[in-house]
């Protein structure tokens, strides 16, 4: 039985994420569709010109707009969002600001939502990363 999937290509520059090279250095695609699901690799909190914020709170909005940016280029919205698992170096200073910006992208039907603490993310700067999986069938 023949699998099919469609992976998202964003444009290079793309206005949220800046160079999108990361996804051809790296060989991984930052979201893949199959079996009306569109599973989304973790998305943290960068700026576009690559630099890493040192606040917490614009580091999770920031991840949170790549999420939405991804979600777009795939035709769909946070409505959308059937999972969402949050990692996070901090949990304890850092839940409350994420439940309040999640709540800011996130208004209606909220997604199943995993909460993990971890010891440290892919950059030594980095304090939050997001991972998602959509459908992509009519919310």
């Amino acid at each position: 039985m023949q699998s099919t999937k469609t992976t998202v290509v964003l444009s290079n520059p793309h206005p949220v994420f800046g160079s999108t090279d990361v996804f051809r250095t790296f060989n991984y695609a930052p979201a893949v569709a199959a079996g009306g699901l569109l599973f989304i690799a973790g998305q943290i909190g960068v700026r576009a010109d690559g630099t890493v914020p040192a606040g917490v709170e614009e580091q999770i909005d920031l991840a949170f707009q790549r999420l939405g940016a991804i979600l777009q280029a795939a035709g769909l919205g946070f409505e959308h969002l059937v999972e969402l698992v949050s990692y996070h170096v901090d949990v304890g200073t850092q839940l409350a600001a994420f439940r309040e910006i999640k709540d800011r992208y996130i208004k209606m039907e909220p997604p199943a939502w995993t909460i993990l603490g971890v010891a440290g993310l892919a950059r030594p700067t980095l304090l939050v990363e997001i991972k998602a999986v959509a459908t992509t069938r009519a919310a």
